[in-house]
């Protein structure tokens, strides 16, 4: 008998449930549904086939006062790092020693991501604030500072794009803007 009134409070229990999570949620009437233009300002994705990338320009000359003033407090003035803050220079062929420095010079797939990153994520204390010139400014600095580019190469979206970083063929990950790589070989 009590076996049978267990069942009947659970089955009554998962009844109610079940009725409440039928009826749609009701607004609270905060906030308001996103816009396209809201969209399209917070859509700062950069794919690494270039698409996403603002219009733009700037070397590695313009990006060493920005990130001297932005970046070298957290990174250091060469890009080595400081404290918990990772080196973005140096470490070039490290990558099957016993003591792998994972920088954008020996690690990032792709310049186009070093952008992206660059432009949601930095500086760290105020994330957003770098205009898109400083962005193209501080990647072609970066990439300069690991040998990648001269430092009076302009960087644009179409240059941007075809940057060959020293790990491209490092990483599978099934964007077909990228080669395989050896994990699928």
């Amino acid at each position: 008998m009590a076996m049978s009134r267990t069942f009947s409070a659970c089955a009554s229990i998962l009844f109610a449930l079940a009725a409440m999570a039928a009826e749609p949620a009701k607004p609270l009437g905060i906030g308001r549904a996103a816009t396209e233009q809201d969209i399209a300002v917070a859509d700062i994705t950069v794919l690494p086939d270039g698409a996403g990338l603002p219009a733009g320009r700037a070397s590695a000359k313009d990006g060493a006062p920005v990130y001297l003033a932005k970046c070298a407090a957290c990174h250091g003035d060469k890009g080595q790092g400081l404290g918990d803050f990772p080196a973005l220079v140096g470490g070039r062929d490290s990558l099957a020693t016993g003591k792998p420095l994972l920088t954008v010079g020996s690690y990032w797939p792709t310049a186009t991501t070093l952008f992206d990153y660059i432009r949601r994520a930095m500086p760290y204390q105020a994330a957003g604030e770098l205009s898109d010139g400083e962005v193209y400014a501080l990647t072609a600095w970066i990439l300069a500072a690991n040998g990648i580019i001269r430092k009076d190469e302009i960087l644009d979206r179409s240059r941007l794009a075809r940057v060959r970083m020293p790990n491209r063929d490092g990483f599978h990950t099934g964007h077909p803007s990228l080669p395989p790589g050896p994990a699928a070989n």
